[in-house]
């Protein structure tokens, strides 16, 4: 009785800076301002969000996030591996070197890739530098799709390969050696033992990456100078410049829908994973 005591701080904070908020704004996106001002119940945002201007901006920012999850996942399982390996050195320090970026800010870490990026930026300086662009060239970088892609891949990429190496570290290498013993190559082993047994952590990484991909709005403002608008964006704007808070909460609230629906296949595909090898 006295340990749940213990689970108290972290109820009372749920509910305080989690539930209520979200009260909140369910509130706001389930009403509408009447013609004297106040609030009164209504789905008229809904309606307004269902057309095919905000349709598109939500398949926009699904495609994003769906195109930098995929990206991730090629880039972080192979270093994922690498990590894993019994015979890799330094291992610490390479772990270092993926962990620190995420000590800083995130708005930070994006504003860096502008010096970096921009017309005059390092990398088209170094391109001048060894004759790839002429003196008066650059090639343009920022305010593109492309950018908004790269800047959730490079933002992104830890949160696909930490749960992976998770996995991978406290795999059984046992049954590893045993296939290898029964004449099993380096591609069967991958495919029969190593691949099924990390497909719990790939499962978590996809959902650590696509969902913050999905409702990011700082990487598209930062990497695209709002060329680029995603439902993230959108919603910003509904606060901050339209002042519209019921349509802004009901955006939210479409939103969060839409990740609950597209998480709800992973706990079932998951169990599917379970046995580790695939005869």
């Amino acid at each position: 009785m006295n340990r749940r005591w213990y689970s108290a701080p972290y109820i009372v904070w749920s509910l305080i800076f989690v539930v209520v908020p979200l009260l909140v704004v369910a509130y706001y996106g389930l009403t509408a301002q009447s013609a004297d001002g106040s609030l009164e119940f209504s789905l008229e945002n809904f309606k307004r969000f269902f057309t095919p201007l905000y349709l598109g901006v939500l398949w926009r920012s699904a495609l994003y996030a769906a195109i930098s999850t995929v990206i991730c996942l090629l880039l972080g399982y192979p270093a994922a591996m690498i990590l894993a390996s019994k015979d890799l050195k330094h291992k610490s320090v390479m772990m270092f070197l993926i962990v620190i970026p995420m000590w800083m800010n995130l708005l930070l870490r994006t504003y860096s890739w502008l010096t970096l990026l921009e017309n005059q930026g390092l990398i088209n300086q170094f391109l001048r530098f060894i004759g790839v662009l002429g003196k008066e060239q650059s090639i343009q970088f920022l305010y593109s799709e492309g950018a908004v892609i790269f800047g959730m891949v490079y933002n992104f990429l830890p949160f696909m390969i930490l749960p992976i190496y998770s996995v991978m570290s406290k795999m059984d290498y046992s049954i590893i050696n045993a296939a290898e013993d029964l004449g099993a190559n380096k591609f069967n082993v991958f495919k029969k033992v190593t691949f099924p047994l990390s497909i719990p952590g790939i499962y978590s990484g996809i959902t650590m990456v696509f969902v913050p991909a999905i409702t990011t709005f700082a990487i598209s403002s930062i990497l695209s100078g709002n060329n680029v608008n995603l439902l993230g964006n959108v919603i910003e704007k509904q606060f901050l410049v339209g002042n519209d808070w019921n349509f802004g909460s009901t955006m939210s609230l479409v939103l969060m829908i839409f990740i609950l629906l597209s998480l709800v296949i992973m706990p079932d595909s998951e169990k599917e994973s379970q046995g580790g090898m695939i005869i």
